[in-house]
């Protein structure tokens, strides 16, 4: 290189450096970028300014998890709403930045992509695939906060990628462990376990397998893609396998369609979903009764008509805010997670460090949360879940939400046992 260009090169590497500078210095004078805020010395950086904490929504209104998508956002918009009546957080106000990538894994990511370099953290995350492709963002550069709702064990061991309740494997256990226990499955059956392509579908499938393995029973598998609506294929072949049960790690769409085909030809085996794989929207349709007798999901937690206080003010405030939406339990995973999400802000706040590094800090301190739904959710370890704990329901439309408990929250015995990515 000539001196010539080498100062040129100088140059204009001096021009970038002053441009970031310059831009370093606004977001200071905003109350971000790892400045301290005039009022109470509370250190901030990434979304973080004088009067505003922003957070980013990552959702799905429009595709496969549509219902679910908007129960969640509406709750975790519902709790931003009190929250702020309440005087907010660090007497700032909570802003919900939502985009909608309708499952599309285009989408999902261009989205995390735009919102990443204005907000603090992610209150929801649909898709377990999804979250994954940004894994190594969230892990390596961007090193931001990350409460999906997607429960694959391999989220498990980022620092910032914390899953709220059982992955899908250790929720998989626990509903052939209910299978086994309630249903008369026994050791030497069949069990079939439909499931989606990617890490939500094979995370749970890795649940049905072990469980099998410990208790003396074959899976029958049958990937499916997120675009399969019809499961008349898939009933055939493991009607033809003799299959006593079956395990469905798929969308509403899909658990209802193999429910619905199942029962039309007398195929009256016991179902159970994981959580994602019910929508109580579902009984109104030709597949209800079927859904009602022959269809159970487990959970993280108990559903929106639970008996508890929380739950109680939960439908009440919910109802009040959207009279014209149904009650599901997609209400009760948005609130939860934007609980937890609130909870740490709070004790970020506390420890006046309101940066993305004093919010997963805050976060690990965190060991028995309970948003009024079940299980005490524990933070501490990032390689584990928050809880193995899950609660077994069924459908019935006669209840608020449409679904109830059939067993109360707890953790089978190898699930207890049972290490994920061990």
């Amino acid at each position: 290189m000539t001196t010539r260009n080498a100062a040129r090169v100088a140059a204009g590497a001096l021009a970038v450096l002053l441009a970031v500078a310059g831009c370093s210095s606004k977001a200071k004078d905003d109350g971000g970028d790892k400045a301290s805020a005039p009022a109470g010395g509370v250190k901030t950086d990434v979304g973080v300014s004088a009067k505003t904490i922003s957070v980013g929504v990552l959702t799905d209104m429009t595709g496969v998890y549509a219902t679910l998508g908007k129960s969640v956002t509406q709750a975790q918009q519902l709790y931003v709403k009190q929250l702020n009546a309440a005087g907010g957080v660090c007497g700032r106000q909570v802003a919900l930045t939502v985009r909608d990538h309708g499952y599309d894994p285009q989408k999902a990511v261009s989205g995390y992509t735009e919102l990443e370099p204005d907000v603090l953290g992610f209150a929801q995350f649909i898709g377990s695939p999804f979250v994954a492709a940004v894994k190594q963002r969230v892990d390596g550069q961007d090193k931001v906060l990350v409460l999906p709702q997607a429960w694959a064990a391999s989220l498990l061991g980022s620092p910032y990628i914390r899953v709220i309740g059982s992955t899908y494997d250790i929720e998989t256990i626990n509903a052939v462990d209910f299978l086994i226990n309630e249903k008369g499955i026994k050791k030497g059956d069949k069990i079939g376990h439909v499931y989606f392509e990617g890490d939500y579908g094979e995370s749970a499938l890795v649940g049905s397998k072990y469980m099998a393995e410990k208790s003396g029973l074959t899976v029958v598998e049958q990937k499916i893609k997120p675009t399969d609506n019809d499961m008349t294929a898939q009933v055939a072949a493991l009607k033809q396998a003799g299959v006593k049960a079956i395990v469905i790690s798929a969308g509403p769409r899909q658990a209802a369609s193999l429910v619905g085909v199942a029962a039309a030809g007398g195929f009256n085996v016991p179902v159970i979903g994981n959580n994602s794989a019910f929508a109580p929207q579902l009984l109104a349709t030709q597949a209800g009764p079927a859904l009602s007798k022959n269809y159970w999901v487990a959970s993280p937690s108990l559903p929106i008509g639970a008996d508890t206080p929380q739950a109680q003010k939960l439908v009440a405030d919910y109802q009040a805010a959207y009279p014209s939406d149904s009650l599901d339990n997609g209400v009760v995973a948005g609130w939860t997670a934007a609980s937890v999400f609130g909870e740490a802000l709070k004790k970020a706040c506390a420890d006046k460090d309101l940066t993305r590094a004093g919010l997963d800090k805050a976060l690990l301190t965190i060991n028995s949360f309970d948003a009024g739904f079940g299980s005490p959710q524990d933070f501490t370890d990032p390689a584990a879940p928050s809880s193995k704990e899950s609660v077994i329901l069924q459908p019935d439309k006669s209840v608020t939400g449409g679904m109830k408990v059939v067993r109360e929250s707890e953790a089978s015995s190898v699930a207890e046992g049972y290490t994920p990515g061990a």
